[in-house]
């Protein structure tokens, strides 16, 4: 994206960069916490609010969705018209529909705003990157990519806690409303000292922003994701599925008028070309079906504990710190040690571990029922989240390694928007796998057999998600059986630069991830 192109860099001596980082950092910590910690305060927001299904399912599917549809022209609006003031545009309407997110007086209202809260997201998220590029010489970005690293470790662990401590304190009466209030001092304190701190830059050449193709990326995704979230509700009625099929003719449309755009003005939103590339097209769809397994087991996984066991937003958060370790532990250790010796296995070694792990606790949500404890779940748990490690943190490299460098960044992008497309997809299926086989005539007659259902459907969610993940260890087989050490083609001869180039869009691959 735009953290690639030529920028003239700010001087190294200005000492007021290191507060810049620090701005941009807690932005994008405001995100990756705000992205995890809803989903611990779901069944909180159900009852409050008297959210249907289909509603819980836009809460967070909205927002992955606003997220994905509008990454990619984020980055381009802040290559036309400057990273800082697209970064305080962002931030502010990111603080503002938290804001509204904290007082929605009804599931519409919330829905809505958190649709506005992925959209000013998407407009803030991918200048963080592009600032950093832009205010940091090559040869101190490699220690401010380490910290961003230790940054989405931390927001990963601590978004649900904090989700799980708001939600149970109850602060003032006011329930799961401080998740979305307490991102208010925050999203302030960042527009005023950004406004101060941080450098303004732009893409020296000029570029054109592609509407045509933001308006058809989204509207194919949207014909696709709503039908699957009200589908259930609405016994799936026949317009459900046409705009379902409609959805691929538009996403051929779009294809059709990129290529047509990359003649016109060499401007399209999609690079197409990027698709020729082998591994890079095996890459998006590991990207993007990984994607759909996250969507679907991170909300079916909070339901369950929930709703299904009865256990409080707390001691689920808590139930999840194992998880998140381990994907930090296998994440480190895959970079550094496994993927320069082994390669593409490690990557499919995480596919099949993580699998091995769903089944695992398939079989024990079954074995103990309604009286499965915590500590039981750790085993499970800590296999699925080595088996993530192996594969969040080496996938950016695996399908970048031939990849030319000058697009670069066009390919992060696409791998970040595939990214959150997948996630949104798989919370759109959670009304197929999870919800569809919940009868809610009788859970309405016999309330006591809820914890039962939820476990069943909960089964069934990870039977789905294994078999998805099955699915990605055969894809795998075409990326590159080892990563090259540097991306071929457009180097500028720096020593460092090119490695430099890598560890950004590793990073916001990862932050889009965990997002």
């Amino acid at each position: 994206m735009s953290a690639h192109d030529a920028v003239t860099e700010a001087a190294p001596t200005d000492k007021r960069r290191w507060i810049a980082l620090a701005i941009v950092m807690t932005a994008a910590f405001m995100d990756l916490v705000d992205a995890t910690i809803v989903n611990i305060a779901i069944p909180s927001i159900e009852r409050d609010l008297g959210a249907s299904f289909g509603a819980i399912q836009w809460i967070t599917a909205g927002y992955a969705l606003a997220f994905a549809a509008g990454l990619i022209t984020g980055g381009r609006l802040g290559d036309i018209y400057g990273r800082k003031r697209l970064f305080l545009v962002g931030t502010a309407g990111f603080t503002i529909a938290s804001a509204l997110c904290g007082i929605a007086a009804n599931q519409e209202m919330l829905v809505g705003s958190r649709l506005l809260q992925g959209a000013a997201a998407a407009m803030m998220v991918p200048q963080v990157l592009s600032i950093v590029h832009v205010t940091f010489p090559a040869h101190e970005r490699g220690k401010v990519f380490g910290m961003f690293g230790a940054i989405i470790g931390l927001g990963a662990v601590s978004g649900p806690l904090l989700g799980a401590l708001l939600t149970q304190w109850n602060i003032a009466g006011l329930e799961w409303r401080p998740i979305f209030l307490i991102n208010l001092p925050v999203g302030v304190a960042a527009l005023i000292l950004g406004r101060r701190f941080i450098t303004e830059s732009k893409a020296p050449k000029a570029l054109r922003l592609d509407i045509v193709g933001m308006i058809l990326v989204t509207a194919a995704l949207l014909m696709l994701i709503y039908p699957l979230t009200r589908g259930r509700e609405l016994d799936w009625p026949l317009w459900g599925h046409l705009m379902m099929a409609g959805s691929l003719v538009v996403f051929a449309a779009l294809v059709a008028y990129e290529k047509y755009k990359a003649k016109k003005d060499g401007s399209p939103l999609v690079e197409l070309s990027l698709f020729k590339v082998k591994s890079f097209a095996a890459g998006i769809a590991v990207q993007l079906t990984f994607g759909v397994v996250m969507g679907i087991f991170f909300l079916v996984w909070t339901l369950y504990m929930q709703i299904g066991l009865g256990w409080t937003p707390l001691h689920a958060g808590l139930t999840g710190v194992p998880f998140s370790i381990a994907v930090s532990m296998a994440a480190g250790l895959s970079v550094q040690k496994l993927v320069p010796r082994f390669g593409r296995k490690v990557l499919q070694a995480g596919a099949l571990t993580m699998a091995a792990g769903i089944l695992l606790y398939l079989f024990e949500a079954g074995r103990y029922g309604n009286g499965i404890h915590s500590w039981q779940m750790i085993p499970p748990l800590v296999v699925m989240g080595l088996g993530m490690g192996l594969i969040v943190a080496p996938l950016t490299d695996a399908v970048l390694s031939e990849v030319p460098r000058e697009h670069a960044g066009s390919a992060s992008g696409l791998i970040n928007t595939t990214g959150q497309m997948g996630n949104a997809l798989g919370l759109g299926l959670v009304s197929v796998v999870f919800f569809g086989t919940i009868d809610d005539e009788r859970l309405a007659r016999f309330p006591a057999e809820t914890g039962a259902a939820f476990t069943d459907a909960f089964q069934n969610s990870l039977g789905w998600a294994a078999a998805v993940l099955g699915v990605i260890f055969l894809v795998m087989f075409a990326l590159p059986a080892k990563p090259k050490q540097h991306l071929e083609g457009g180097g500028d001869g720096e020593g460092g630069e090119e490695p430099t180039a890598r560890a950004e869009v590793t990073v916001e691959k990862e932050t889009a991830l965990v997002s």
